[in-house]
């Protein structure tokens, strides 16, 4: 299964964008009549068939129906320092994406050695791993915002903030509730300093631990990732 992504999908016939073209028929050298699957990144998938492919502006026509797979029964935002390296928060984006999740805050703390992330190259990181898991829903990510900024916001769920003093035994599954909101905040290589820890408390933010070892930032946004997601599942 081929799996393409443009933000609107029109009935009838279409052109995808010139990236999506280029991979199309200079990458996967896909050819006039093949079928091929559209998504929209908002639970949208349809099949289409290559009229004319062309490494620039290749035409596909929508020939069945949309689907609509069935959206997680939870809503999850992680806000996360970005890293020095942005090679390591890419990677944050591409393996959150993978597993699942509504929302990235990219925060800016003051241990933080990154302060500036460019939506646009983030999110080609999370388009291409959303097509990769062949997934339909592409997950947001919001500006960037100071440590302050981002705790004035509301929330309507359940507010964590993730840190290696808490002890083991507190950890997510302790709070969050299969179904409901989850907001998880994450630091950076430096870890949040006593007020900002302090202050998110004050908030509402609830101290969890992720491991018994120290994680990287990145890591610690798998992590959590996974645990949310894991919470979520069937049976669980």
């Amino acid at each position: 299964m081929h799996l393409f992504y443009s933000p609107v999908i029109r009935e009838g016939t279409f052109t995808l964008d010139s990236g999506e073209s280029l991979h199309c028929t200079r990458v996967l050298r896909l050819r006039q009549g093949d079928i091929i699957h559209i998504t929209d990144g908002a639970g949208r998938i349809q099949s289409a068939e290559i009229v004319i492919p062309d490494k620039n502006k290749c035409v596909v026509r929508i020939t069945d129906e949309q689907q609509m797979p069935p959206e997680r029964g939870f809503h999850l935002q992680i806000a996360i320092a970005p890293t020095k390296s942005i090679d390591r928060f890419e990677w944050f984006l591409e393996k959150a994406t993978e597993i699942g999740i509504d929302i990235i805050t990219p925060v800016i703390c003051s241990n933080s050695e990154r302060r500036i992330v460019k939506p646009e190259r983030c999110r080609k990181v999370m388009v291409a791993a959303m097509k990769q898991s062949l997934s339909a829903w592409l997950p947001s990510i919001e500006d960037t915002v100071s440590f302050m900024e981002f705790l004035k916001k509301p929330f309507g769920g359940t507010r964590i903030i993730a840190t290696g003093s808490a002890p083991p035994h507190n950890h997510p599954g302790r709070y969050c509730a299969p179904g409901n909101p989850v907001q998880i905040l994450i630091g950076p290589e430096g870890d949040f300093t006593d007020d900002e820890m302090q202050s998110a408390i004050q908030t509402g933010f609830i101290p969890a631990s992720l491991s018994q070892k120290r994680l990287r930032t990145e890591t610690a946004g798998v992590v959590a990732c996974h645990a949310v997601s894991f919470i979520n599942q069937p049976g669980q």
